[in-house]
């Protein structure tokens, strides 16, 4: 395989990120997607920077110079727009996941101190709800996203995105040449929540610096080139996402945006990527489809039986996957060649898998606070059940506490570099528990570093549950609102595997309060009027963050002496 070390002396700045493609490349399509009237839209990398630029001007007319302002919303093109401009115009982005409660978002900007908010179309029509929840109450600043209605709204606060846009327009602009050559920012540029509630959360500031050395880390270690067309499927208030999102652009390729989770296959399809981004929970879920589909076609053994000739004539040098298979990858498009595939633990026969069928899947592994990329399973020399090297943005190393049964000294996997982050948010006690006394940080995944350098991850020492579509739980938020109901006395929230599957289902296990209800009232009967009451209780949580399952326990947890439960006895 010829191996391409890319480095990109353009991406040393968001903002000179932008300008160089709308220089080199302005009629290129730096986006499409689907619009209000279900037809596919597209915006060149030239509009897309005039946006930029006329918004960092509005910006800074507007003396929003080193404020602090909120994005939330599904991906579009004036998501990402807002996102470099606000950095690019010297002030801080605070990416807000769009499943949040509005009372999550009130909280989150509070403590945030956020002084504006950029809405996308779907909260734009949320904002009369979004007002009388009193979200809006300590900003200077609503902009929202058109959304192909007419408003009839009066608010001193509210703007059209592209009225703000507007005002950007014939205020003198900063050279082409001073925007290539200025450095991405090393002050807090970003700032990014933790799952959790106000009380559990963290809030992980970042740097523009720390995001482009991810960026130009992931261009050198994975497959991508300015021909490719991906397809953006995750979150993009996600570091994951959002930073290959940049380094996508960095290499000038075409992002297209898939508008509903339903939609992924049918917009895998419309849009013919060459590659996608996603958590394993995707990559089963396509396994599958495949697996089911030719089951149902009667060709289980045709396919075991091409894969092995397949695998065999490879050995000789000569490569007929995709006409082999081209039937099943006609599903995907036709074009899909790459999968990075990251955010939650892996099977490592996936790769296999899809290796058979003409698709090179490679694993990555990242932490929000690394912004987030720490190791990729890089494309010309992958490990199966490995996450790959440490990536040039940074170094790795294994706290060794003990070996493992094959002799593999395993420990806390530890970071240092430029994409690690400037800190918590004012929480001096959490700053100072994350990093070690010679300023390494913790990561609280556990694993052990083979001889080539390569990461293997075995474990986590850390209490957030990973579901496998990526997502972050962290236990601690979900007791809150269990110890809100009175008959529950204490209560551990845990991940427990589903049958033979890899699903992870939220489990509560709890202690009842015995003594809020009769002595004559069994065990089975408290548990049922238990449930009925976490089953409202999740009528206030994200779907993602409901308790599924409930054990109910008839002693007490273990405890330190300062009262805390014993989590890791917990099994």
């Amino acid at each position: 395989m010829k191996i391409t070390q890319k480095n990109v002396p353009h991406a040393i700045s968001l903002r000179a990120v932008s300008k160089y493609n709308s220089l080199k490349r302005p009629d290129k399509i730096a986006f499409k997607y689907i619009d209000k009237n279900k037809e596919i839209a597209e915006v060149t990398y030239y509009e897309y920077s005039e946006n930029i630029e006329n918004m960092i001007c509005a910006l800074r007319e507007c003396g929003f110079e080193g404020k602090r302002i909120a994005i939330i919303g599904e991906t579009c093109p004036e998501w990402l727009e807002s996102y470099y401009a606000i950095i690019s115009a010297g002030a801080v982005a605070i990416p807000f996941d769009k499943e949040l409660l509005y009372d999550q978002i009130k909280g989150f900007l509070d403590v945030a101190k956020a002084d504006a908010i950029i809405m996308s179309p779907v909260y734009s029509q949320k904002y009369e709800d979004l007002k009388a929840a009193g979200v809006f109450d300590n900003l200077e600043l609503v902009i929202r996203v058109d959304d192909g209605t007419e408003w009839t709204v009066e608010d001193d606060k509210l703007v059209k995105f592209s009225e703000f846009v507007k005002k950007g327009e014939g205020i003198e602009r900063d050279s082409d040449a001073d925007i290539m050559r200025k450095s991405a920012r090393g002050d807090m540029s970003i700032m990014l929540f933790t799952s959790g509630t106000t009380g559990s959360s963290k809030c992980v500031m970042l740097s523009e610096r720390n995001q482009i050395a991810c960026v130009r880390a992931a261009v050198r270690a994975t497959d991508f080139y300015e021909h490719d067309v991906m397809l953006s499927v995750l979150p993009i208030h996600h570091t994951y996402e959002l930073t290959i999102n940049v380094a996508l652009q960095s290499l000038g390729a075409t992002c297209c945006i898939n508008d509903s989770l339903k939609h992924v296959l049918k917009n895998l399809q419309l849009f013919k990527p060459t590659g996608i981004v996603i958590v394993p929970l995707f990559a089963t879920t396509f396994q599958k489809k495949i697996m089911d589909e030719v089951r149902k076609k009667g060709k289980e053994n045709t396919l075991k039986i091409g894969m092995a000739a397949s695998g065999a004539m490879r050995r000789l040098g000569v490569d007929m996957r995709r006409k082999l298979f081209g039937e099943i990858l006609a599903a995907f498009g036709g074009n899909l060649t790459k999968i990075i595939c990251g955010g939650a633990a892996m099977k490592p026969e996936l790769m296999k898998f899809f290796d058979n069928l003409g698709i090179t899947l490679c694993e990555g592994y990242g932490i929000t606070e690394c912004s987030p990329l720490i190791a990729v399973n890089p494309y010309y020399k992958r490990k199966v059940g490995s996450v790959g090297p440490a990536c040039s943005c940074c170094e790795t190393r294994i706290d060794a506490e003990q070996e493992d049964e094959t002799g593999n000294l395993t420990g806390e996997i530890q970071v240092r570099g430029e994409n690690v982050m400037l800190g918590y948010y004012d929480n001096p006690q959490a700053n100072e528990e994350a990093f070690t006394d010679d300023g390494w940080f913790k990561t609280g995944d556990v694993g052990y570093m083979d001889e080539d350098g390569y990461i293997h991850i075995t474990g986590r020492c850390k209490s957030v549950i990973v579901l496998e579509n990526g997502k972050n739980v962290f236990p601690e938020e979900i007791e809150e609102y269990l110890a809100d109901i009175e008959s529950i006395a204490e209560s551990v929230v845990v991940g427990r595997k589903k049958g033979e599957t890899d699903e992870v289902v939220l489990t509560a296990v709890v202690y009842p309060n015995f003594n809020s209800y009769d002595k004559n009232v069994s065990v089975s009967e408290i548990g049922d009027d238990i449930k009925k009451k976490i089953t409202e209780m999740n009528k206030k949580l994200p779907s993602f963050k409901q308790i599924r399952n409930i054990e109910i326990r008839k002693t007490e947890f273990e405890k330190t002496t300062t009262r805390k439960i014993k989590r890791f006895l917990v099994k």
